[in-house]
Formats: structure tokens, sequence, C-alpha cells
């Protein structure tokens, strides 16, 4: 924490340095590549050191930009010269889209806007020719200089403003989901704890790094919401509003039950407005899925199917009656909310840490029941005879 705060201050006055037309944008940037070493980002501090002229990279720079003006004024190219210098790049951990990019090394291509030498030394230059009211140097040129400046004054704040967003929200946005996950979670298992373990499952699949997990979780998705207008809204024959009301249709189902729970109508509107658009999504991207267009379906799809079915839930659950349960099948490792409660004696809010560490851990056993807050000795022997006989 001291150390963003610190990181944040730094970002700050570089900042400040380089949105004030009279601001060093040398001191800017000593600044950038101090707070991109306090927080670790090393693709800005080696961006920060190629304006400084730090030769360990302008040297490579330079030559790799020798080459390519070589190869634009139809110059045989050298396969093994561009081989080597890329190579060499790479291992400086130089990345094209940051480094070398078109934009930069438009910047730098130009002697006479100073190439690769210290940012604060083409200040000085330009500055010079400013004083002495004189177009050119015979090797600088002040519109020359003036654009690169400029370049790296815009680059920099570019990076700048980044970091110091990333440091200032950082954790925002999770812990307000955390927030609205954990509620959703504890009212969800209220209502049906299967349901709950198909959504926190679901969640935990977007997490992997294998496809096939990405899109489980969309299914699980769709097969959540259809599971739960079923709980609320069981299929009938009838219609209501013009929509459908049979066992496919499961956001009619859902989106009547709230026009029948919430009695505000602007609430209602929005949370029908929500499953409509959830269930609309989930289709589309299913049907995607289906076909093959593995391009459209990736893992921030299946990211979003969740978050917005959590968005959706939060909708729903917020007028159900808390008394809705269900029973599921006696193990530990299955067992409901309820039947957790009423055999181990514990409070329902150390059953839900049980199923929500289960969940977690895909499987519990003593050990790790042992773990879960709240579990004494006496719960631990409840659940020993109950539930692991020797």
């Amino acid at each position: 924490m001291k150390q963003q705060k610190e990181a944040l201050r730094v970002l700050e006055e570089a900042l400040k340095e380089l949105e004030s037309p009279k601001g060093s944008v040398l001191s800017a940037t000593q600044k950038l590549s101090r707070a991109a070493g306090i927080i670790g980002n090393d693709d800005v501090k080696i961006w920060c050191a190629i304006q400084l002229g730090d030769s360990n990279y302008t040297i490579p720079l330079n030559r790799f930009l020798t080459i390519l003006n070589d190869t634009n004024n139809n110059a045989e190219p050298n396969l093994q010269a561009i081989t080597e210098v890329v190579n060499e790049l790479n291992s400086l951990q130089l990345k094209p889209d940051t480094h070398y990019s078109s934009e930069e090394l438009a910047a730098k291509s130009a002697e006479s806007g100073g190439g690769y030498k210290n940012i604060g030394f083409i200040e000085e230059r330009y500055a010079d020719l400013v004083r002495t009211k004189r177009g050119n140097d015979g090797t600088y040129y002040k519109n020359n200089l003036n654009n690169h400046i400029n370049y790296v004054r815009k680059k920099a704040h570019e990076f700048a403003s980044a970091l110091f967003n990333q440091l200032k929200f950082s954790g925002t946005t999770s812990n307000c989901f955390d927030l609205l996950k954990n509620a959703v979670d504890d009212r969800l298992l209220d209502l049906n704890p299967p349901l709950a373990e198909q959504l926190m499952l679901a969640f935990k699949a977007v997490s992997s790094k294998k496809d096939e997990e990405w899109s489980q979780a969309l299914t699980t998705c769709r097969r959540l919401l259809e599971n739960l207008a079923d709980e609320l809204f069981p299929p009938t024959d009838n219609t209501q509003k013009g929509r459908p009301l049979g066992q496919t249709h499961y956001v009619n189902r859902l989106w009547a039950f709230m026009d029948a729970s919430i009695e505000s109508a602007s609430n209602k509107d929005l949370a029908k407005t929500h499953v409509d658009f959830l269930g609309a999504w989930i289709e589309k991207i299913n049907k995607l899925s289906n076909k093959g267009v593995h391009a459209e379906v990736g893992q921030l799809e299946a990211v979003k199917a969740v978050f917005h079915t959590y968005l959706a839930l939060a909708d729903i659950l917020e007028y159900l009656d808390s008394s809705q349960t269900s029973k599921g099948k006696p193990d530990i490792n299955t067992v409901t909310i309820d039947e957790l409660e009423a055999l181990l004696d514990v409070p329902r809010k150390v059953a839900k840490e049980i199923v929500k560490a289960r969940i977690k851990e895909g499987h519990i056993d003593l050990d790790a029941l042992s773990q879960v807050d709240g579990v004494g000795p006496k719960t631990l022997m409840k659940a020993k005879e109950l539930f692991f006989p020797e």
C-alpha cells in the first residue's frame, strides 16, 4: 500500500509536467520511469529508458532502424541482419507494439529530430532554436524536434494516465463484484443449492486456461437459467402478453415471474430487460459455439456470460421468498445447505461456508472441513459419524 501511494504521487507529478505548456518532458519521463519501477511495470520502464537515451536499447534500435530505412530505399533486404537484430531486441525484452512500433520508429527516424538522443538533449536543442529564432542549426530542425517532443509527451501521458488509473482504482471492480457475487451465492444457496453450485462452478471454470471449460461455463449459465425458470415459473401452455411460456421458453417464464413479483414499474422493466438481453445473448453465443465459430467464442465471452448471469440473478433473487429450498443426496459433497444445517446442527452461515469450500476445492473431506470457518471439534465429530464412517 505504501509503494502504491508513492507511485501514485510520482505519477501525479509526471502528469502535471506533461499537461503544463512549460512542463519538462525529461522530468516527466524520469518520474514515469521511477513509478514504473516501483510497481514493476518493465514495459513502461524500458520505454522510458529508450527516451532517456539508454545505449543498451538505442544502439540495437538504431541498427534496426537503419536496416528498415535501407530496405525502404529499395536496397536488397539483408534477412540475416534483420533476424539478428530482431533476436537481439527480443533478448532485451523489447516489444514491437510498445518499444519499436511504427509510430515510435517514425518519431526516431530523422536525425534532424534528434533520433534516439536523450529527450532532455532534444528539449535543449529545441529551446536553443526557439531562443535564437532559427529554424535549424545545420543538424537539428526546430519543427522536427518539436514533433519528436510532442510524440514523447503524448506517449508518456498515455502510459502515466493508464498506470495512474490502474493504481487509483485497482481492486475497486473486483471488490464490488465480490460483494455482488457473495450476495447472489448466499441467496441462491437459500433457494436452491444445486443451482448455486452450478453458478459457482461456472465462475470457477472461466478462470481456467482450457477453452473447453469456457464453453462449459456458457452452457452452465443457460442451464442454470432454465432450471431457475422451472423453479420459479413452471412451464405452461398459457401465454402472457403474447409470450409463450412452454418448456423451452425459459426467458419468457423468468420474465413472467418478475412481472408478477416486482411491484415497481421501473424496477420491473429494468429487471425484465436485463433477463431478455441475457437470454438472447447466451442463445447467440451458444449457437456460435455449436457451429464451431471459435473466433467468436472464447474466455472473454464466457466471463461476460457468467458476470451477466450474476447481474440478472441479483435482480431476480431480490424478489424471492427466502423460504424456497430444495433437497439433494445424503452425502457431504452433494447434500443441500438445509441438510448440512440440520444434520450437523450448525448455523446457516457455517453451512454456506461448507458448500462454498466444496465448490472451491471440488471435493471436501474431513481435513478440508476442519479448515472451514465455524467448524469446530463437535461439528467434525458429527460429520465423521454421519459422512465418514470407519
